[in-house]
C-alpha cells in the first residue's frame, strides 16, 4: 500500500525520476559509444583484444550484479530510504571510474593497456550497477498505480533520450580532421561525469518512496528470486527483447560513427543522423500513454518493430550514394528503422515494473532489487556480447582499427553491417513479443481493475 501521509505523486516525481536516467545514461551512452573507438583507434588495441576484454568483464558483471541486487534487497543502510543511499555510494564511483576508463594510456605496453582497460571497466561496471539497480527498483516504490508507472517509464525515457542526444552531439567535438582525439575524449569524460553526479543529487531530493508493504518481511533468498524470474513468462519475453535491443541497437551504435567516418567521409555528421533517427522517439513519447491505453503494450511494440524491420530491409537494398543526397536518404531511412527501438525505450520500464509487481503478488516477497539485478545482468551481459560481436564482425568484413582510410568495399560493408544488425534486432523483438510475451490488452485491463479493487480494500 502507499503511504498517504507523504506528498502525493506528481510532476516533481516524474522530473526527478527522469533525471536519474539522464545521469545514468550520460555515463553509459558515452562509454558504449566511445570506449571501443577510444581503445582501438587512439590507444591501439586490436578488435580481438577488445572482444575478450569485454567477455571477461561481463563475467565479472554476473558476480557483482548478484551481490549488489542481494545487498539492496537485504541491507537497508538508511531508515529514511531503501534505495537512495546505494545510489549515493555508486554515483561517487561512477564519476571516478568513467574518467579512469578514458585516461590516454598510450605509453603503456600492450599488456598494460589491456589491464588498464579491463580493470577500469570492471570497476565502472560495479559503480554503474550500484546506481542502476536501486534506481530501477525505485520505479516500483514511487507509486503502485500502473498508469502512473507508465508515466514514470515515459519520463525515464525522456531522461535517457536527453542523454543520448547530448552524446550524439559529441562527434563535432571529439573528432578533429575526421580522427578521434584522445585528449578531447578524456576531457569530455570528466565534464559528463561531474555533471551526472550533481544530477543524481537533485534526483534523490525530488522523488519520494511511497509504497510500503505491511506484511512481515523475511530475508530474501536469491535462488527464490531466480525462480520467480524464470517462471514469469512476460519477464522472460521482455528480457529477450532487451537483449536483442542492446546487442543490435545500443552496441552497434558505434558502427554508425564508422559509417560516417569511412563511408560518407565525415564523422562529424554522424550526430545529425543519430539525432534524426530519434525523431520517432520524440514524436511517439507524448502519445505513448494514449496508444498503450488503446491497443496495449504488446501490440504497440509488435506493430512498431514490424514497421522498423520493413524499413531496414528496404534500406539494405536501396542504393545510397556517398554524398549529401545519400546522407539525407540514409538519415530519413534511420528515422523509420528506429521506430521499434524507440517504442521499446519509451515503455520498457513500465513493462519491467509490471513484471516485478506480478512476482510480488504471486510470492508476497519484496524482490525488487534481486529481480531487477537479474534483469540488469542480462541487459549488461548483452552489452558485453554486443560489443564483442561488433568488434569481431568488423574484423570479419576487413575493418582495420588504426587505418585512417578504409577500402571502398570495407566502407560499404560497414554500412550494410549496421543495417543488418538493426534488422536482426527488430525481428527478434517482434517474435519475442508476439509469441512469448503473454500479457495481452485484455489482461492489462484486468490487471488495472485488480489494482483498483485492491486499493479500495486497502483504504
Amino acid at each position: 500500500m502507499e503511504n498517504t501521509t507523504l506528498k502525493p505523486f506528481g510532476m516533481r516525481d516524474k522530473i526527478g525520476y527522469a533525471l536519474g536516467d539522464l545521469g545514468c545514461n550520460m555515463s553509459f551512452q558515452f562509454v558504449s559509444s566511445y570506449m571501443f573507438l577510444f581503445y582501438t583507434q587512439c590507444i591501439g588495441l586490436s578488435t580481438k583484444s577488445w572482444a575478450w576484454i569485454i567477455i571477461v568483464s561481463k563475467i565479472w558483471d554476473a558476480i557483482n550484479d548478484v551481490m549488489i541486487g542481494g545487498l539492496v534487497d537485504n541491507k537497508q543502510i538508511s531508515k529514511k530510504s531503501k534505495f537512495k543511499p546505494w545510489i549515493t555510494i555508486g554515483s561517487v564511483g561512477l564519476v571516478a571510474f568513467t574518467v579512469l576508463i578514458f585516461v590516454p594510456v598510450h605509453d603503456l605496453s600492450e599488456l598494460g593497456k589491456i589491464l588498464w582497460c579491463l580493470v577500469s571497466y570492471c570497476l565502472w561496471s560495479v559503480a554503474y550497477t550500484m546506481v542502476n539497480v536501486p534506481y530501477g527498483s525505485l520505479h516500483s516504490v514511487i507509486t503502485s498505480d500502473p498508469k502512473q508507472r507508465t508515466t514514470l517509464s515515459t519520463f525515464r525515457s525522456i531522461g535517457a533520450g536527453t542523454a543520448m542526444i547530448l552524446v550524439m552531439l559529441l562527434p563535432k567535438i571529439v573528432y578533429k580532421d575526421n580522427q578521434l582525439h584522445a585528449n578531447t575524449v578524456f576531457f569530455v569524460s570528466v565534464i559528463l561525469s561531474v555533471v551526472s553526479f550533481f544530477i543524481f543529487i537533485v534526483m534523490k531530493r525530488m522523488v519520494v518512496e511511497r509504497v510500503q508493504r505491511t506484511e512481515v518481511q523475511q530475508k530474501n533468498n536469491y535462488f527464490a528470486a531466480v525462480k520467480s524470474f524464470f517462471t514469469n513468462r512476460a519477464m522472460i519475453a521482455i528480457t529477450i527483447v532487451t537483449v536483442a535491443c542492446v546487442i543490435f541497437f545500443t552496441a552497434s551504435s558505434t558502427i554508425n560513427n564508422l559509417v560516417f567516418q569511412f563511408y560518407f567521409g565525415d564523422a562529424g555528421k554522424s550526430s545529425l543522423a543519430m539525432i534524426a533517427s530519434y525523431g520517432s522517439y520524440v514524436v511517439l513519447m507524448p502519445l505513448a500513454g494514449k496508444i498503450v491505453s488503446k491497443i496495449g503494450k504488446k501490440s504497440f511494440i509488435c506493430i512498431s518493430s514490424a514497421i522498423g524491420f520493413l524499413a531496414g530491409v528496404i534500406m539494405l537494398f536501396l542504393p545510397i550514394a556517398q554524398n549529401n543526397s545519400g546522407i539525407a536518404l540514409y538519415i530519413i531511412g534511420l528515422l523509420f528503422v528506429n521506430i521499434g527501438h524507440s517504442v521499446f525505450q519509451i515503455i520498457v520500464w513500465a513493462i519491467v515494473a509490471d513484471c516485478i509487481e506480478l512476482s510480488y503478488r504471486k510470492s508476497g516477497m519484496r524482490e525488487e532489487g534481486s529481480l531487477y539485478a537479474i534483469y540488469s545482468f542480462f541487459r549488461k551481459l548483452s552489452q558485453g556480447i554486443g560489443s564483442a560481436v561488433v568488434a569481431l564482425a568488423l574484423g570479419a568484413i576487413g575493418y582495420m582499427e588504426t587505418a585512417t582510410v578504409q577500402t571502398p568495399q570495407v566502407a560499404a560493408n560497414i554500412k550494410n553491417l549496421y543495417l543488418l544488425f538493426m534488422i536482426v534486432g527488430l525481428a527478434i523483438m517482434f517474435l519475442a513479443m508476439k509469441f512469448i510475451y503473454n500479457i495481452n490488452y485484455e489482461q492489462e485491463q484486468s490487471f488495472m481493475n485488480e489494482y483498483t479493487k485492491e486499493e479500495l480494500q486497502t483504504f
